[in-house]
């Protein structure tokens, strides 16, 4: 007797990165091996491939030329069928203005003033960062320590459309900063960056790519103060949103200082860097199956589980 297929769906996933990164920056390449691991398959694609509108569900990971087409990216991630994270939370995350939306509700945030094109420059006393309001990777970051030079690079972003956003520099990003990463709304594991951006007059080196800076990255084990500052970032933003933490696969929380006066320097919800390679061998499997776990769980939300396409 023969038996019967095992009728079971697979939902066609996708990774998006970009054409200068169509396979990611290699920090994630244990993904695709941990999602087969929970029967799940997915491949890479830029996010512009027109391939991408026929996979059931596309998961950001390396689309960082978005800030030079923000237009038709965000148009692009209302066409795919599924996307993690949301259009919704991706329109709000591409954009640094969010940080307002943090600190009215009470999250401690970097100082940060936003001007727009048109909108008169105001550079406060002392050593500044100037740049663009969308952007990644610090493509248009600089530090000055004379204000006029921080004021004709704000207003070179104001002439090219761009919202410039202004803050004082923090001599603690010298330490470094802390990034958090959360995983379907819980805390998964932590890195530490080095200084992005270099002294007054120098430009950050980017990579091969151009779509970012080079970093300088180590493992972390933060105080539970930081995570504590992460979650309610993440809980701010979820509350703005009208979701669930648990909606979110993936979150980067990037703090700056010691437990007791640290700040949110960037909540990261659209592509950020996981840091899958600042932890040993085992603890990057068991959070890359995490991640599966929360891809799966996503794709039972949305109706996409292996079960979901039984015939009768």
């Amino acid at each position: 007797m023969k038996l019967a297929r095992p009728d079971v769906y697979h939902p066609r996933i996708v990774l998006a990165g970009c054409p200068a990164l169509p396979g990611g920056d290699g920090d994630d390449a244990g993904l695709v091996e941990a999602l087969r691991g929970r029967g799940l398959h997915a491949r890479w694609l830029p996010w512009d491939d027109q391939a991408t509108l026929d996979a059931d569900l596309v998961i950001l990971r390396a689309t960082w030329d978005y800030i030079d087409r923000l237009d038709d990216f965000l148009a692009w991630t209302r066409q795919v069928k599924n996307l993690l994270n949301a259009p919704d939370v991706v329109a709000w995350n591409a954009d640094k203005t969010y940080m307002a939306d943090l600190g009215a509700a009470g999250v401690p945030i970097v100082p940060s003033a936003f001007f727009a094109p048109g909108e008169r420059v105001r550079i406060p006393d002392g050593e500044v960062v100037v740049k663009p309001s969308v952007g990644a990777g610090s493509v248009g970051a600089l530090r000055f320590s004379d204000a006029d030079s921080a004021h004709t690079h704000a207003e070179s972003l104001q002439a090219a459309g761009r919202t410039a956003v202004v803050q004082p520099y923090d001599p603690r990003v010298g330490d470094g900063e802390t990034a958090l990463v959360f995983l379907g709304g819980q805390q998964s594991h932590a890195f530490t960056k080095g200084p992005m951006l270099p002294p007054p007059g120098q430009s950050p080196v980017f990579d091969e790519s151009g779509t970012y800076a080079e970093e300088s990255l180590q493992p972390a084990d933060p105080d539970f103060e930081l995570w504590d500052l992460g979650h309610r970032a993440l809980a701010a933003a979820a509350a703005h949103l009208g979701i669930d933490v648990t909606d979110l696969l993936y979150a980067r929380v990037d703090v700056l200082g010691a437990a007791d006066a640290a700040v949110l320097l960037e909540l990261e919800l659209i592509e950020p860097s996981l840091g899958w390679r600042q932890l040993c061998a085992g603890d990057r499997r068991a959070a890359q199956r995490r991640f599966a776990l929360g891809v799966e769980s996503a794709l039972a939300r949305r109706g996409l589980g292996p079960l979901s396409h039984r015939r009768p």
